[in-house]
């Protein structure tokens, strides 16, 4: 068994190669063990459009049945309605069957014990199990449920639209977003234009992952030639967002929050709203300026979850799109419930999408940047940068080093799930992105060379 399958977030990796038929009938004793081991009896399961996902769904059940674990099957479904699922029917736990926005041969398995998403130690923890082959004997049972109508009208009693009449352009990237965003949207009275809404394992249009400009293009175009007043774009498993403006402007993970946070903060002052460290200076100057308390944290869907929990923060997000509500909703990652929020906001409103967000100081920042780095050595390198910047800058070192400068930061982290750094810059000018890009850079090339 291939051990580098056990991730920080997940399970995952290449189908037929990583993932063999062997490998996931051990993955479904060893999860069912640790179910078992915590307590968890009834489990819900989920499966993305993947060509190898009912396959993998009937070895896992095989897996969990042998083990003792009983399991309801909520069909091919986005990975936001498994964990619905977890929060609204009588289970103790779910696992979604699903690649996400990787490519077409790779696949994987996010697994909640209770309301909460493993990561870390428990990962590892399911490994061991995997590795010992200690398995508790045991005959569970398996039924079938219909969930996608309970959790749209859940939705729908949770979305209050104004008068205005909008047209949004979906793109679900031909992965699992359009399931529920094109009924939902629909129902809301929202004029849709779709793009590739029907789920196809080949992504034959454009890989569904909303962080990359090219794969955007098509939403854009679509904005501008219907006059639509927003464009919402998904990622393979429906969990991430991508948010257009009416000229075809990509709206950031950090954009959106601000959008979404001024939202929240009007009924909800003192709330705190969580985001992570590659997040604009703007965002958290702004929660602040509207009477929230901004808190900054580690990068990483289920570490958010548990920040959330613990801190009771209204709202949460990330660059990369995943957004999570407790305001009014269960604190999950749901692209099709962020979108449904943005929609509100803007049908309640005469402004257009860039005119609520025109006020905020205009910054130069880079997208993210990977720079390759050996997995033994870069939680090394993140080390020392933070050591040796700290001599004349603040450093912030949740998660990696932030580095302040008067004009602006830079940032550098270890990747939790690539042998890579992955390195941000914001500044309040051009000129001064580049001389803080230039100093950062030079000193990690430097460490790594």
């Amino acid at each position: 068994m291939n051990q580098n399958i056990f991730r920080e977030y997940d399970i995952r990796g290449i189908v037929g190669r990583d993932l063999t038929d062997e490998t996931v009938a051990v993955l479904g004793k060893a999860i069912g063990t640790f179910f078992q081991q915590n307590g968890a009896q009834r489990i819900a399961i989920g499966y993305d459009a993947r060509e190898s996902s009912p396959r993998f769904r009937d070895l896992l059940v095989k897996g969990f049945n042998a083990t003792g674990c009983d399991v309801v099957l909520i069909g091919k479904v986005p990975t936001p309605v498994l964990y619905h699922a977890v929060f609204t029917k009588q289970v103790d736990g779910g696992v979604m069957i699903t690649g996400s926005h990787n490519p077409p041969d790779h696949n994987g398995f996010k697994i909640c014990l209770g309301k909460s998403t493993l990561f870390g130690s428990q990962i590892q923890e399911i490994k061991e199990i995997a590795l010992s082959g200690n398995f508790p004997k045991g005959e569970g049972t398996a039924e079938e449920i219909e969930v996608l109508a309970d959790y749209e009208n859940d939705i729908l009693s949770k979305i209050n639209l104004g008068k205005r009449q909008l047209k949004a352009v979906v793109d679900g990237g031909n992965g699992m977003g359009g399931v529920t965003a094109v009924p939902i949207y629909e129902a809301l009275g929202i004029k849709l234009v779709k793009l590739f809404t029907e789920p196809d394992s080949n992504f034959p249009n454009h890989h569904p992952d909303p962080t990359v400009v090219e794969n955007l293009q098509d939403a854009i175009q679509a904005v501008k030639e219907n006059s639509a007043d927003l464009g919402i774009a998904f990622d393979g498993d429906g969990d991430r967002i991508g948010v257009i403006d009416e000229n075809g402007r990509i709206i950031w993970g950090d954009e959106l929050m601000v959008l979404l946070s001024r939202e929240i903060l009007k009924e909800n002052r003192g709330a705190t709203i969580i985001a992570e460290v590659k997040c604009s200076n703007n965002l958290f100057n702004d929660i602040q300026a509207h009477g929230g308390k901004p808190l900054m944290w580690k990068a990483g869907h289920s570490l958010i979850k548990a920040k959330m929990k613990e801190t009771g923060a209204a709202l949460a997000g990330e660059m990369s799109g995943h957004i999570f509500f407790a305001d009014r909703f269960y604190g999950f990652d749901d692209a099709t419930y962020a979108g449904a929020r943005v929609l509100e906001i803007l049908s309640k409103t005469d402004k257009t999408l860039s005119e609520l967000l025109s006020d905020l100081p205009e910054t130069f920042s880079t997208p993210e940047l990977r720079v390759d780095c050996a997995d033994e050595m870069k939680f090394i390198i993140v080390q020392k940068i933070a050591e040796e910047f700290s001599q004349t800058n603040k450093v912030i070192t949740i998660d990696g080093a932030r580095i302040l400068f008067e004009n602006g930061w830079g940032l550098v982290r270890a990747s939790n799930t690539q042998a890579i750094l992955v390195l941000r810059f914001e500044a309040d000018s051009e000129e001064n992105l580049r001389e803080i890009q230039e100093t950062v850079e030079a000193k990690v090339k430097q460490l790594i060379d």
